[in-house]
């Protein structure tokens, strides 16, 4: 297993559009190895492949608690089939470190993918999974946290960043 470079905004690869699946392989066996010590090293809950530079359909997400046992889900090709209700939410994003905004999404989702085997599921979801979906799949549409807010809070995110870059000496 390896640490990928995790991208940061305003890094424009973060805008492109993934692509689908299409081979079941040990490739993306190791992909999805090497995203989960990856986000797991961040520390954060999600990760789309995209978020370290390889345009696939491909998220992965983790919201156990650090006193409960790992519950990784893989979400390959996924499909939102369904969203119902109402939630904001305090979101972060390791693509946009030192910032976080509150982002309207819906408050429960349905869900088809498949795993990294092929294996086609079905899920429904609710809370902080619910929004965690809703934010990796528009990873892999290209759209971002900061995509989701009005002008100011878009100013707000993006100073926010750049004070994190200036921090951690990873300034442009």
């Amino acid at each position: 297993m390896a640490l990928l470079p995790i991208l940061k905004y305003p890094d424009p690869r973060l805008k492109e559009p993934a692509l689908p699946v299409t081979k079941f392989d040990a490739e993306l066996e190791k992909l999805v190895e090497d995203m989960a010590e990856t986000m797991y090293a961040a520390p954060g809950i999600g990760l789309a492949a995209n978020q370290v530079g390889v345009l696939l359909r491909l998220f992965i997400i983790d919201i156990a608690s650090e006193d409960e046992p790992s519950d990784l889900k893989v979400f390959v090709n996924p499909e939102i089939v369904e969203l119902t209700g109402t939630q904001v939410y305090e979101e972060g994003c390791l693509s946009f470190p030192g910032a976080s905004e509150e982002i309207k999404r819906a408050a429960k989702v349905r869900v088809r993918a498949q795993d990294q085997k092929g294996n086609p599921f079905e899920l429904v979801a609710d809370g902080l999974l619910a929004v965690a979906i809703q934010h990796e799949n528009d990873h892999i549409n290209g759209v971002l946290m900061i995509d989701k807010v009005n002008p100011l809070k878009r100013r707000k995110i993006s100073r926010q960043v750049h004070d994190a870059q200036v921090r951690a000496g990873d300034a442009i």
